[in-house]
């Protein structure tokens, strides 16, 4: 016998013990009363950290006393591919070689995608393993295993069917980065301090201007209106009145809209619809035009006349500097306000007007919230629930498209030839219209769309 405690080998032994013997799979039993957990499957990204070992320790311990409490017991395992995580992981991978995922080409990147995954997937396995993890290794899963994409089309051509997915132009979180559209929960904010500018937009018909303050001075060059509320004394003159576009020499006219706070800034605001959600609100109500200024990587395009090509804080330096030369501006003042920013990359986020793929999340959230007022499901503590209703009945439509290569490719198809789109699971042989070729959307599914069926997958939904 050893003098001292070796539990390195000891562990090993032991847990080599109750692998070869399978003492953590479950099965069905009907004598028994089935517990399973489904492991909150680690991104593919690394290695674990203390959180993992924490939250992993603790599910341990509960499928080790339901086990010997006599329940069928499954604790289910696997991992996450992590869309955007991943491959910026792999990117920077690429970057120290010198090569781009562009420089491999869509096929060969995802190629190197799955190495990356196989390399870190069995580390992390083996460091649950290490940590004495009493899962049921049978039943491991992976979030783009063939069974698990094929769970995902089926959900996403439901969905389809049912009328809650659709396409659509309209104002999503953007990552100059990244180069994709994020959801609400893949921006973080923070408050930083910045300027609020205090801006003339001269009348068109004679003297005079309405004073406009804005903390974006660079988007005004695809501003298409100044929007007042009705019902502010102050301006109940001039709607209707046109006034022309600083620096640019646009003609756009003065709009009345509730949404216009009479207290905040001069009570006046330039309306950028293809650059701010509010403002594009505000466009659909009163048909304006469209103006996107940007670029994907947040340059200002052909839309920004002279500023074409400068970089966003760049051309931003220079509209102020030009409106100062033009006697255009009146103030400014410092101000604090909460900037988005990219969750992963940390880059500025940039709200942008682009067509992408949506889940229709309203009559999703009645049925969430109407199941926890009728009590089948509790919050503990209570004072949880306020934020739930809060969260569910403001909920904004969900943004599930995603402009990177690593995930599940959306499951919709276009003819080559004429107008036919076609969404389903099997990929066509050719258009049943004209009997062109067809290609798949380039876009591939929010994370999180995969992701929330992990519990339903793993349990062997929908077979």
């Amino acid at each position: 016998m050893e003098k001292i405690y070796n539990p390195k080998k000891v562990e090993k032994k032991w847990y080599e013990y109750w692998e070869n013997n399978r003492l953590f799979h479950g099965e069905i039993d009907p004598k028994k009363k089935p517990y399973s957990i489904v492991i909150p499957p680690p991104n593919v990204t690394g290695n674990l950290h203390m959180g993992h070992a924490l939250n992993n320790t603790i599910q341990d311990i509960i499928i080790r006393k339901k086990r010997m409490e006599g329940f069928a017991t499954s604790w289910i395992p696997g991992t996450d591919h992590a869309g955007i995580a991943t491959q910026n992981v792999v990117e920077k991978s690429l970057a120290k070689e010198g090569k781009t995922r562009h420089d491999l080409g869509r096929e060969k990147f995802v190629e190197r995608v799955w190495e990356w995954k196989e390399k870190y997937g069995d580390i992390i396995i083996n460091q649950l393993k290490a940590l004495g993890c009493s899962c049921d290794w049978d039943r491991q899963r992976f979030t783009m295993d063939e069974g698990y994409s094929k769970a995902v089309k089926e959900v996403f051509v439901r969905l389809y069917d049912d009328g809650l997915i659709y396409r659509d132009n309209y104002i999503i979180n953007w990552c100059p980065k990244d180069l994709t559209a994020l959801s609400d929960i893949e921006v973080e904010h923070h408050d930083i301090e910045g300027n609020f500018w205090y801006i003339k937009y001269p009348f068109k018909d004679g003297d005079g201007y309405v004073e406009v303050a804005t903390t974006r001075p660079e988007t005004m060059l695809g501003d298409t209106a100044v929007a007042v509320n009705p019902t502010d004394k102050r301006f109940k003159d001039m709607i209707g009145k046109t006034v022309i576009l600083p620096l640019l020499n646009r003609e756009i006219p003065i709009i009345a809209d509730d949404f216009v706070d009479p207290e905040f800034g001069t009570g006046a605001v330039k309306v950028t619809p293809a650059h701010d959600p509010n403002d594009f609100e505000i466009g659909k109500r009163h048909d304006l035009e469209q103006i996107n200024i940007f670029t994907p990587d947040a340059k200002i395009n052909e839309n920004g006349g002279p500023y074409s090509g400068m970089e966003r804080i760049a051309g931003r330096k220079k509209v102020v500097e030009d409106l100062e030369k033009q006697d255009l501006l009146i103030k400014v003042e410092r101000h604090m306000h909460s900037v988005g920013h990219c969750y992963r990359c940390d880059e500025v986020v940039e709200p942008r007007l682009s067509l992408q793929w949506f889940v229709k999340m309203k009559p999703l959230a009645k049925i969430g919230i109407e199941t926890v007022r009728k009590g089948n499901v509790k919050f503990t503590p209570e004072r949880w629930l306020k934020l739930y209703y809060d969260w569910m009945e403001n909920i904004r439509d969900w943004v599930i498209s995603r402009q990177i290569w690593w995930g599940h490719q959306i499951p919709v198809f276009y003819c080559d030839e004429c107008d036919e789109t076609v969404v389903a699971i099997e990929t066509p042989k050719a258009c049943e219209r004209c009997g062109g070729a067809m290609h798949q959307d380039e876009d591939v599914l929010d994370t999180w769309f995969s992701s929330a069926l992990w519990p339903f997958v793993t349990l062997g939904w929908p077979e």
